[in-house]
């Protein structure tokens, strides 16, 4: 069976977007939300010296995910490979799973009334293709693989080259995005 995680490589995001335009576009994200998202984290060094990093953020699709026992209804839950999912049939689009969420990866549509968020293009999966946001990455910085396949290149990353999840002691919930160099 698949656990399914992903590896961004802060070193190589060159903050083009090409992730973010890739998801809207994919999945009709409304203006003013995303799934994904490039921030820059700061400008460093002296004119004309100078050099930033981003921080790409999404659903993180933890293990023990707090978005979870916030939904009142069952519409989010987590399928057999990790990833964590809504079911548009039974969200009411309350707002619990969004305000539980401590990445800020969900939101409420405002075109549909339901909870939004990344769910690693589960429906490309299925169909053997890769997430969007991966498969769109000039940059190669979003690597995206079964966390349980020891010949894959995200347990490599991960299990060998210490790439780290972005999990404090006070929210310990098995985020399974993986950053991997310094932003």
């Amino acid at each position: 069976m698949a656990r399914y995680a992903m590896v961004i490589d802060q070193e190589r995001c060159v903050g083009c977007q090409s992730c973010t335009v890739a998801c809207k576009s994919e999945w009709d994200v409304p203006n003013g939300f995303a799934r994904t998202r490039v921030r820059q984290t700061g400008v460093v060094g002296t004119f004309p010296k100078l050099a930033t990093s981003f921080y790409v953020s999404q659903c993180n699709h933890c293990d023990r995910p707090t978005c979870l026992p916030a939904c009142p209804t069952g519409a989010t839950f987590q399928d057999a490979n990790g990833i964590v999912r809504i079911n548009r049939d039974l969200c009411i689009g309350c707002g619990a799973c969004v305000a539980a969420c401590p990445y800020d990866a969900r939101y409420v549509s405002p075109t549909t009334g339901k909870a939004d968020k990344c769910d690693f293009c589960a429906s490309r999966l299925n169909k053997g293709l890769e997430p969007a946001c991966v498969a769109t990455c000039p940059a190669h910085a979003k690597i995206f693989g079964n966390l349980e396949d020891s010949s894959s290149d995200v347990f490599r990353l991960v299990y060998r080259e210490s790439a780290r999840r972005l999990e404090s002691a006070d929210i310990a919930i098995g985020p399974n995005v993986y950053y991997k160099g310094k932003p």
